[in-house]
């Protein structure tokens, strides 16, 4: 069975950052340093009791700073082939999030492999920083093969010009919690996000940066930043700010750069 199909529905592929197909214990980025604390108290064994504590014990979780113990290293061929869509805008409850549709046949392609483009969301402020420096905003693209196995794509944004795309996701997302607006007609572009120098890059092996926090993803964020206008990024704030993880340590990994 599609993974898509076992989590296309209302279910959490509301997943902000791709959580759990089951819902959790509730979390808010505010209370993030004790994300591994939180207690299931519907669970009475150990570690069930404790479902983010891959939060706090994890030695290769995101975001970092992308800049620390760089080097210019050779990464898999990274492919990007994205398609237009009719996809669902949904408030995952963390974020604004857009969801493809189950017919989507956009991916990301990583050597040989092929990574299905599930959803994508926003961060404000960004996650990843480079020498410290902080972006507005930060964009994920969220890839899961069929085998669970995860991939992704960030990308930088910049306040500058206004992004057509992205004014069309802030004028149809709810601004309820859990709400999900479809069958709008709407088609847009993922491709249209992303900028037009998309060879540079940063990789590391990482984990999503929202309990619980599983390992294992491997991450790619582009050199180049996107713009969204000030008027833009003011209304992805109207629905959430501050919901980004703070740059977590890279416990001996290596960032590889752009060439």
């Amino acid at each position: 069975m599609k993974i898509k199909a076992i989590l296309g529905g209302a279910i959490l592929f509301s997943v902000f950052g791709v959580n759990s197909v089951l819902a959790g214990p509730h979390w808010t980025h505010e209370e993030q340093a004790e994300w591994g604390a939180i207690e299931d108290t519907s669970q009475s064994v150990v570690p069930h009791m404790f479902p983010f504590a891959t939060c706090a014990i994890g030695k290769h979780q995101s975001p970092v700073d992308l800049a620390e113990h760089s080097q210019i290293l050779k990464i898999n061929r990274l492919s990007i082939k994205y398609r237009k869509d009719f996809p669902v805008f949904y408030n995952s409850g963390h974020g604004i999030q857009v969801n493809t549709s189950l017919e989507y046949q956009g991916k990301l392609k990583i050597g040989r492999e092929d990574y299905p483009l599930i959803q994508f969301h926003f961060h404000e402020p960004s996650e990843h920083v480079i020498n410290g420096e902080t972006f507005p905003a930060e964009l994920h693209f969220v890839h899961v093969r069929d085998d669970g196995k995860l991939a992704v794509l960030g990308v930088l944004i910049e306040v500058g010009e206004e992004n057509e795309t992205f004014q069309t996701i802030l004028d149809n997302m709810p601004h309820e919690e859990g709400e999900r607006n479809e069958g709008t007609g709407i088609q847009i572009n993922p491709l249209s996000l992303l900028p037009h120098n998309r060879r540079d890059k940063y990789s590391l092996a990482g984990s999503l940066t929202t309990p619980p926090c599983s390992e294992g993803v491997e991450w790619y964020v582009l050199a180049e930043p996107i713009s969204v206008s000030s008027d833009q990024l003011d209304r992805l704030i109207s629905f959430y700010s501050d919901n980004a993880r703070y740059p977590q340590d890279l416990n001996g990994r290596i960032v590889s750069t752009p060439r």
